[in-house]
């Protein structure tokens, strides 16, 4: 697909139409990323591939200079992520991943699945989570000096706010949830909602989006998966429940499980509302950074090539 750097006014229309046009060229081309000097960058890529979307990220964050900020947003088609420090076998139900390995299985014991899946193992930490084509996954990389676990977090609320999602906001884990509706509630000391007409009746909030992080060199890399629009939320709960996990004792950061939900609203939608809050963050009111669309002509770059490679032995 062509590299195309595009301009774009914060009229959500322009926005729209630019990702529309963008993403139906099919032109062929052989190209690297446009210059990396720049101090305020972003990307979104047209590759649902999860190897290549996290390599190119990688490349982002090994290559970008001191004092660039860059915002990178990506689509995966199904898979699975795990931190760089878990234990698949704790944290994933391996059989689902490829369907031919439950075929052996009687009719009553087999369990819904999506095809093959991808098993990816990334290079931050954090817990393990399911990828598709209704999350978006955002990233924002910039110097240690600009980064806090909450500053990014807040910047999607302020981007899910400006669409009508009121109920979102940054918990004390550092995740996205949204809030019960519908009834008075206050958040008490464990985080959880608790209904104020009637005290004693808590209310979990959905998770629907957590945060892993890469600090090295004084950069800092910090991620999440917008869980917008999945069609896969009665189905997360299966790859994400490993049937050894009660016979394995083993090292390795366990996920914690929390409630999830679907935010409800288009990716596009989505990724418009973050650019334009990042752009507003970056680069105040006077100036919008050009909008680069990336995808399947950057395995050019050797380095994301070699990361590809990489992440699919790992």
């Amino acid at each position: 697909m062509k590299l195309l750097a595009s301009r774009i006014d914060k009229c959500p229309e322009v926005l729209i139409r630019v990702l529309n046009s963008t993403r139906s060229c099919s032109t062929q081309a052989t190209a690297v990323l446009p210059s990396l000097s720049s101090r305020v960058q972003t990307y979104i890529s047209n590759s649902r591939d999860p190897y290549l979307n996290l390599s190119i990220e990688h490349f982002l964050f090994e290559k970008s200079p001191p004092g660039s900020k860059i915002l990178f947003l990506y689509t995966n088609r199904p898979c699975v992520v795990i931190g760089r420090n878990q234990n698949p076998w704790l944290e994933v139900n391996l059989r689902l991943l490829n369907p031919q390995n439950t075929a052996s299985h009687p009719p009553s014991a087999r369990q819904p699945t999506l095809g093959s899946v991808d098993l990816v193992r990334r290079r931050s930490g954090g817990g393990t989570v399911f990828h598709d084509e209704g999350n978006v996954n955002w990233s924002v990389i910039c110097d240690m000096s600009e980064f806090t676990r909450d500053k990014h977090a807040d910047m999607i609320v302020r981007a899910l706010r400006k669409l009508g999602v009121d109920r979102a906001r940054v918990n004390q884990r550092h995740d996205i949830v949204l809030d019960p509706s519908g009834i008075p509630t206050i958040v008490d000391e464990t985080d959880r909602m608790v209904n104020t007409e009637q005290p004693e009746v808590p209310s979990c909030p959905l998770k629907v989006s957590g945060s892993a992080y890469k600090l090295a060199r004084n950069r800092a890399l910090h991620h999440g998966t917008a869980l917008l629009n999945s069609p896969n939320l009665d189905r997360i709960s299966s790859y994400l429940h490993s049937p050894a996990r009660p016979f394995i004792t083993a090292k390795g950061v366990e996920s914690v499980r929390s409630p999830v939900g679907n935010i409800g609203i288009s990716n596009q939608s989505f990724e418009k509302a973050v650019f334009s809050e990042f752009s507003a963050l970056y680069e105040g009111s006077t100036t919008v950074p050009s909008l680069h669309f990336v995808g399947e002509e950057l395995l050019g770059e050797v380095a994301i090539a070699n990361g590809m490679r990489e992440l699919k032995v790992n």
